[in-house]
Order: structure tokens, then C-alpha cells, then sequence
């Protein structure tokens, strides 16, 4: 049962944007979430970020959605494997956004769960600060996070 369920969603990953590789691998009302639970800020730049629970759906427009602002120059799974129902995947990807032609590789996660042959559910993860930063046209952005340090610009 590992071994297919690791299969199922590497298939899935090579064929994130085709309709009928999602509707026959993702179960209809699976529950699919994007970089956040609810981040209205990260939606104004990246639309598909946030819970969804028309998985195939959601899935479905977040890859296109990703193929259309970005150019995907590489994605690269280092591990991936499961336990029962639980798959995990590691790996980083380079995309390059196809308005401003920057460049950014992240490292990503995903978990998903898989049952009776059907992934039932996604958690997709990857660094939103530096994949957000290949859209920035310009400005500064403050930040204090440091207790004992002083204000930081970006």
C-alpha cells in the first residue's frame, strides 16, 4: 500500500496541470491547502493560497495558476515516502515569474493523505516570502522582529 500510495502522488505531482490525471487521482471533494489557512494579504498576489475543499478543483487551478504567473525552471522531489494513508514529499523547485523574469528556488513540503486510491488531501508548503519576492515592482517593506534589535528593510 505505501509504494502506490508514494506513486499515486507522484503521479499526481507530473501531472498537476492535466484534468484528467487530477479528477482520476484526486478524490472530488478532497480538502486542498495552499501555502495558508487564510492569509488575505498572500491572496492579493498568489490567488490560490488557502484552504479549499473542492480538492480536485482547487489543485487543479493552483498548478495552472502557477504555470501561468511563473515559469517553473525546475522541481526536484529529494524524498519522498509514506506511512499508511500519510504521504510526505521534500524537495525545491526554481521558478522564474513570468512578469518581472526574476528568479527564486524554495524548498517545499507537501503532506497528503491517500485513500481507497484517491488523494483525500494536500497541504502544499514552500517559502511564500522569497516566491512573493519575484513579483515585488518595488518599494521597501519594515520589519522589527528582533526584541533586542531595530527596525530591518527589505
Amino acid at each position: 500500500m505505501s509504494n502506490t500510495n508514494v506513486e499515486i502522488v507522484q503521479e499526481l505531482l507530473k501531472g498537476a496541470t492535466i484534468p484528467e490525471v487530477v479528477n482520476r487521482l484526486v478524490s472530488p471533494d478532497a480538502v486542498y491547502m495552499s501555502l495558508t489557512y487564510d492569509n488575505p494579504d498572500l491572496k492579493k498576489i498568489m490567488p490560490w493560497a488557502g484552504k479549499y475543499n473542492d480538492g480536485q478543483a482547487a489543485l487543479l487551478r493552483t498548478f495552472q495558476d502557477v504555470n501561468i504567473f511563473w515559469t517553473v525552471e525546475e522541481f526536484d522531489i529529494q524524498e519522498i515516502f509514506s506511512e499508511g494513508e500519510n504521504v510526505a514529499v521534500f524537495g525545491s523547485f526554481t521558478l522564474r515569474s513570468v512578469k518581472l523574469d526574476k528568479t527564486f528556488t524554495s524548498p517545499f513540503s507537501i503532506l497528503a493523505k491517500v485513500k481507497d486510491g484517491l488523494v483525500t488531501y494536500m497541504q502544499y508548503m514552500e517559502d511564500t516570502f522569497g516566491t512573493g519576492l519575484t513579483f515585488r515592482s518595488g518599494g521597501t517593506w519594515k520589519f522589527q522582529s528582533d526584541p533586542a534589535g531595530g527596525e530591518v528593510e527589505v
